[in-house]
């Protein structure tokens, strides 16, 4: 074992990229392993305003297994090969090589990061597991504001999805904390990784 992984799960647009940058450890994005917009397997949206678009908050958008085979080559050999995904182009558009350059830590965080917890709690890759939260409203904000500076998806369709997913926060949480996360907010986030830092990943 090389590296263990710390996971940073949470709503979208709670902050955990940010948290992630801000620490300054290597990052494995696990948003990096969507689907691409055009597999027959996307699920899709079946009520209300936005029924018929793909459902991107719904696990089965997303490559479980090609996350986790990331995860245990970063683990076991320091590197692993990842797909970059470009929301513009809808898909993947090519791969690159994530090296951990000696670090015995790295971050792995996105919307489904929760989903990989308990394989590495198994396999004991698994430094710590945390969900990422803020006051609903003010995840609503973020996400809603970077979502539009990014061009992601028609303004309308961004709001309603917005308020979709502020009413549903509640449930993603409990769900992260079912899956093995400990809740918290940023600044709590920054200090737990913080400490695991000082104490290193493999001691």
């Amino acid at each position: 074992m090389r590296a263990r992984v710390i996971v940073l799960a949470g709503p979208s647009g709670a902050g955990k990229s940010r948290l992630a940058e801000r620490v300054g450890l290597p990052v494995l994005r696990l948003d990096d392993f969507y689907k691409n917009g055009d597999d027959p397997t996307l699920p899709r949206i079946t009520e209300g305003a936005n029924a018929g678009l793909v459902d991107w908050d719904d696990p089965r958008s997303w490559w479980l297994e090609d996350a986790l085979a990331a995860l245990d080559a970063m683990c076991r050999q320091g590197s692993a090969e990842v797909p970059v995904y470009e929301i513009a182009r809808d898909g993947r558009c090519g791969m690159q090589t994530l090296d951990l350059q000696g670090s015995d830590l790295f971050i792995a965080e996105g919307i489904f990061a929760q989903e990989v917890v308990p394989h590495v709690t198994d396999t004991g890759q698994l430094a710590a597991a945390y969900c990422v939260r803020q006051h609903p409203a003010v995840t609503f904000w973020r996400r809603l504001t970077r979502d539009l500076r990014e061009h992601r998806k028609p303004p309308l369709v961004l709001v309603r999805r917005g308020l979709a997913l502020m009413r549903d926060q509640r449930r993603v949480v409990a769900h992260a904390v079912a899956k093995g996360c400990e809740p918290v907010t940023p600044e709590q986030g920054f200090a737990a990784v913080t400490a695991l830092i000082g104490k290193g990943a493999l001691r």
